[in-house]
């Protein structure tokens, strides 16, 4: 297999390839990987687009005081471990330096910035990749976009009169820039915690906010815990609702610094306010709490917009799937999407992807009489 030009809409070439992955996070990369391990050549079979400047996927984003030692269950990808990372140092810079060292040790060959626009019906029975680089015309495409680039911003009466900052988690500067602030901080998550956590030491006050009550896990997390809480998330995506987080169906697990949060009393979560005021917050009950900054730790959606003309999405909002497949479209696979939304996840989910794929490119060589080579 290799791959051609072909003429394009206007005399814009198109450039006609196997697979495109979109995305060189920890699941596009996962799957790059596997298509280099089944014998197919980068830009020759398969194109990696990623919009982000340079290497680490979404990690390359994250908080100067987010340290590689306080980052959870951090896997390594296949076929390279991370070994001998500081855990003073950034986990964006530890992060980013092993996936730049990943895609050099196995030529991946990542085209970057790109930005996809749009994924289409093509002709011939190929999906076309319209791009900032171009057209690429393509037999499969996995879709490995994340959720970094959509914050979720929840909307309540009143929020466009605040007088403060309001930021969100993708925005968050680290803890100094909070100092001597009266800071709300809104969300059950991870995220919200560790913010929490830092920004008490530098603010004036802090008051957490959730819409559930959180529920913090005791005891140890094993492989049959992780399997039950990623099926619940795999049904979900099954019925073609949006996916939730790994972390919202298995709680927070307890730690030491959450252990001493709650004791101080800086975790001492509140219910969600009714509305936002010029200077704070109202609660159905008519407290309020002054504020100089809300900070939304309210979570991210699934970066798919670009998927929008092929129709995938159900009555219900979200794709249906198959493990990594999308069951309106075979050509099409999701990895680091739902259940697939953690470094391991993401592992296994590009490997899975990649071996339907593999079988989907065989059998359209047979119907054409094409010698198969994957």
């Amino acid at each position: 297999m290799n791959d051609s030009v072909v003429g394009g809409v206007g005399g814009a070439a198109v450039r006609a390839v196997d697979v495109v992955v979109i995305g060189a996070g920890q699941a596009g990369l996962s799957a790059a990987f596997h298509l280099r391990r089944v014998g197919l050549e980068p830009d020759r079979d398969f194109v990696v687009l990623d919009h982000a400047p340079r290497p680490g996927g979404a990690w390359q984003f994250r908080w100067p005081s987010l340290t590689y030692g306080k980052v959870h269950g951090m896997h390594a990808l296949p076929g390279m471990e991370l070994t001998g990372a500081d855990p003073a140092r950034p986990s964006s810079e530890v992060i980013g330096a092993y996936f730049d060292a990943y895609e050099e040790t196995f030529g991946l060959r990542v085209h970057r910035p790109v930005d996809v626009r749009a994924v289409r019906e093509g002709e011939g029975g190929r999906l076309r990749v319209e791009t900032s680089e171009g057209v690429y015309a393509t037999r499969a495409l996995i879709n490995a976009t994340g959720t970094w680039d959509r914050p979720f911003w929840p909307r309540y009466p009143g929020q466009e009169t605040f007088r403060g900052v309001q930021l969100h988690t993708a925005r968050y500067p680290g803890p100094e820039a909070f100092a001597g602030k009266r800071v709300i901080v809104v969300g059950g998550g991870a995220s919200a915690t560790q913010h929490l956590l830092e920004i008490a030491d530098h603010a004036a006050a802090t008051t957490w906010v959730t819409r559930r009550e959180p529920v913090f896990r005791e005891g140890p997390f094993g492989e049959a815990e992780g399997r039950a809480a990623v099926a619940l998330v795999e049904e979900r995506v099954r019925q073609g609702l949006p996916p939730r987080s790994v972390v919202s169906v298995t709680g927070l697990p307890l730690n030491d610094a959450l252990r001493a949060g709650i004791a101080d009393g800086v975790l001492d979560r509140q219910p969600m306010f009714e509305r936002i005021t010029p200077t704070g917050a109202v609660w159905a009950d008519g407290r309020t709490v002054e504020a100089d900054v809300i900070l939304w730790a309210t979570g991210f959606r699934p970066a798919i917009d670009h998927l929008a003309p092929l129709r995938l999405r159900g009555p219900g909002g979200g794709i249906r799937m198959e493990g990594t497949r999308a069951l309106l479209d075979e050509r099409v696979h999701l990895v680091g999407y739902g259940p697939s939304a953690s470094t391991i996840g993401a592992n296994r989910a590009g490997r899975a992807a990649v071996n339907e794929l593999r079988r989907l490119l065989a059998r359209e060589e047979e119907r054409a009489g094409e010698p198969v080579t994957v």
